[in-house]
């Protein structure tokens, strides 16, 4: 009878689990459970295997492997995020932390065609992937994606819905929002307008309900002639500081600013009024683009939503569901703040 497991079919020439075995001093069938992470082994045992392993160069069937687990050890992941702004350092992470466990990815873009998406997840089925990724370039609602793959562990990450079964990773608008208005008010300032995105967008409403937040904590008025709604641009950035500074005595002396184009345009705009930035007005922006809080003259103090941490934490929930655990809820994760120059502050960034 052959004793070789059925990972261990090898091309002309290539090492064998036989010859990892015999050079480690173990029968193959240990040096089987090792290489598969699986077994009843000691620490001693498996570092020996995955030593010999690697002296050898010994490379596994990956397709044969995958056959003896019932896996593929492939994961999908179904993005809308065409620009990659968002999608891009939670895809990085996200493939950092599932390479550690042998899980390789495949990547397809729906681009918000409910056809194309459909298209996609068929073909990730095929391919008989273990789990899904589902994210996006805002974290909006969107509809759930379980009928179509019912049984199949999926995370959305950056994207949510409404299902109670569902595992929803968000970063923590309100509370970074909350943490920008905080910190203008700890500086000193007084009169803290927002400059924000189009209302619906749950982001804006979110950060909004965080800025009033901040405010109400430092004790400070949120006048809803202080917050005003428009593009994610820095054309509006610039058109919401005029409507601000019209008003004369009542202008305020800093701004929060929902995103980091808006927070540049109204820097520009401050500049061309004879307004120095941080002295007279200090901002703050959200995202942590490093394109625009770089470029920005002074650099720009900015809600960072770590994205990183985002993918992290989807691909360790992923690989928990994939082994049979049970997951769900909306999770939060919390924003971090970078500082620099432009709200006056000095030192490293707060947490």
């Amino acid at each position: 009878m052959n004793d070789l497991p059925p990972d261990d079919t090898p091309a002309p020439g290539a090492r064998t689990l036989r010859d990892v075995a015999r050079l480690a001093g173990v029968s193959v069938g240990t040096a089987s459970k090792a290489m598969n992470a699986g077994g009843r082994l000691s620490a001693e045992t498996r570092a020996k295997v995955l030593s010999a392993a690697k002296t050898l160069d010994y490379r596994p069937n990956d397709l044969a492997q995958s056959l003896h687990r019932a896996r593929s050890m492939t994961v999908g992941i179904l993005s809308t995020d065409s620009f990659g702004r968002f999608t891009f350092p939670i895809v990085e992470a996200l493939e950092r932390r599932l390479f550690d466990h042998g899980i390789a990815v495949f990547m397809c873009n729906a681009t918000d065609d409910p056809a194309r998406e459909r298209r996609h997840i068929e073909q990730l089925l095929g391919k008989r992937v273990d789990g899904l990724i589902v994210t996006a370039r805002r974290v909006d609602k969107r509809a759930p994606i379980v009928p179509a793959v019912r049984g199949l562990p999926v995370v959305y990450v950056f994207s949510h819905v409404d299902d109670p079964d569902a595992l929803c990773l968000l970063p923590d608008d309100e509370g970074g929002a909350k943490l920008a208005a905080g910190h203008l008010a700890k500086l000193g300032r007084r009169r803290i307008a927002h400059i924000t995105g189009p209302r619906h967008f749950e982001a804006v409403l979110l950060r909004e309900k965080g800025w009033r937040a901040g405010l109400n904590e430092a004790g400070l008025p949120a006048e809803d002639a202080d917050c005003l709604s428009g593009r994610w641009s820095e054309g509006w950035g610039r058109e919401a500081v005029e409507t601000l500074f019209a008003r004369g005595r009542g202008a305020p002396d800093a701004l929060f600013c929902g995103n980091d184009q808006i927070a540049r345009g109204a820097v520009e705009a401050l500049r061309e009024k004879g307004l120095r930035v941080p002295d007279d007005v200090a901002i703050v922006g959200f995202d942590n683009w490093n394109v625009m809080t770089e470029a920005t003259r002074p650099p720009l103090t900015s809600v960072d939503m770590n994205l990183g941490a985002l993918g992290g934490e989807a691909g360790a929930a992923l690989i928990e569901m994939i082994a049979g655990g049970a997951l769900a809820g909306v999770r939060r994760l919390p924003c971090s703040l970078v500082v620099r120059a432009s709200c006056g502050a000095r030192g490293p960034a707060a947490a």
